[in-house]
């Protein structure tokens, strides 16, 4: 089974694991922000291309921690 390459508002919420409602998105659409998508008539599509670039721009980068590296930390745990 391959990768759809659009996903509808209902897939988008699910691969989201509901932490983005469909309300979210149609606010975020009406604003011009979130991710981007295509307009076809009256459905909303979401490539998964751009989602998965949003997804990228939101990454949020930790620095690594001070304390021991899991390899120091291997034979003591």
């Amino acid at each position: 089974m391959s990768t759809p390459a659009y996903l509808t508002m209902e897939e988008v919420v699910a691969r989201y694991r509901g932490q983005v409602s469909e309300g979210t998105l149609r606010n975020w659409r009406t604003m011009r922000i979130g991710p981007s998508y295509i307009k076809i008539g009256k459905a909303v599509l979401y490539p998964v291309s751009e989602l998965d670039r949003w997804d990228k721009s939101n990454l949020v980068v930790c620095r690594p921690s001070r304390s021991l590296s899991l390899e120091e930390c291997a034979p003591a745990c």
